[in-house]
């Protein structure tokens, strides 16, 4: 029977991770896959939990939880609603969450090989951490960034850090999403160690890279550009998918889409 369970630890600035594991109860000797998400994005965006339940069916823990400064909210899990943790975010914050999640697994399930699946800049986040953690045993991207200040543009960085704030936009909501300076000079100061495309060299476990060939978001030549960087790796090109692979938030299906069926196929091909 497929189960899951919350659970919460401490994050960056002592803020709250919340996390839920997804499993079938007839497993006891699994792997356990971590997944990661993107900016804007949540454990619960989308198809995430379809996603989930996917691979418990087919024999894996699937680990998931909210980056501690993403903005979403016990009181509300569906939406990014707090803007003032959104703003004060920095890739420190979410590279210390990422780490303290791995050192929760680990210790709760010590006889388990880890697989690490990251998305978009979630993506960049997990192949910084494979690179610099043992404890990783394959490592999977989807839609991955090749470089953290690819978020912004160059041209906003003079505004940004004389008025302290710029705003994204979120495309689903329209609402103007403020990011406060503090995430352009935690980028400034850490450049070596954030480099996403340097890690790239250094990956030395399995890693498959998979990508949308129609992702307006981040093009498919990112991916060529980080399989570049680590010829080891496999790359395989998702045919017209986009960003997401078909999902959207909220997603009311029972089923995944096409592309995002494609995904999680390939993926678990190569865990397996």
């Amino acid at each position: 029977m497929i189960r899951k369970g919350q659970f919460t630890i401490k994050g960056a600035n002592e803020k709250t991770i919340f996390g839920d594991t997804t499993y079938d109860d007839k497993n006891t000797n699994i792997g356990t896959i971590i997944f990661v998400h993107g900016f804007k994005g949540f454990k619960d965006w989308g198809a995430h939990n379809l996603i989930a339940e996917w691979f418990a069916k087919n024999g894996y823990r699937y680990v998931k939880f909210n980056l501690s400064h993403g903005g979403v909210t016990a009181q509300n899990l569906n939406d990014v609603t707090d803007m003032e943790a959104f703003a004060e975010n920095t890739f420190s914050k979410e590279l210390f969450d990422v780490a303290q999640v791995v050192n929760y697994v680990s210790s709760t399930y010590p006889s388990s090989p880890i697989y690490l699946i990251g998305h978009s800049r979630g993506g960049g986040l997990s192949i910084i951490k494979a690179a610099n953690d043992a404890r990783i045993s394959k490592l999977i991207t989807w839609s991955s960034i090749a470089d953290f200040s690819s978020l912004w543009k160059k041209e906003q960085e003079e505004e940004w850090a004389k008025t302290g704030k710029i705003y994204v936009e979120n495309a689903r909501t329209k609402e103007k999403m403020p990011l406060n300076s503090t995430l352009l000079e935690d980028f400034n100061k850490h450049e070596e160690e954030f480099n996403i495309l340097n890690a790239a060299k250094r990956i030395s476990i399995p890693w498959l890279i998979l990508h949308g060939d129609d992702d307006v978001n981040v093009k498919f030549s990112v991916a060529q550009q980080l399989a570049q960087k680590q010829l080891s790796a496999k790359i395989q090109k998702i045919e017209g998918a986009n960003h997401v692979y078909g999902a959207s938030h909220p997603y009311t299906s029972s089923s995944l889409p096409d592309h995002l069926q494609q995904v999680v196929e390939k993926t678990l091909q190569f865990i397996s």
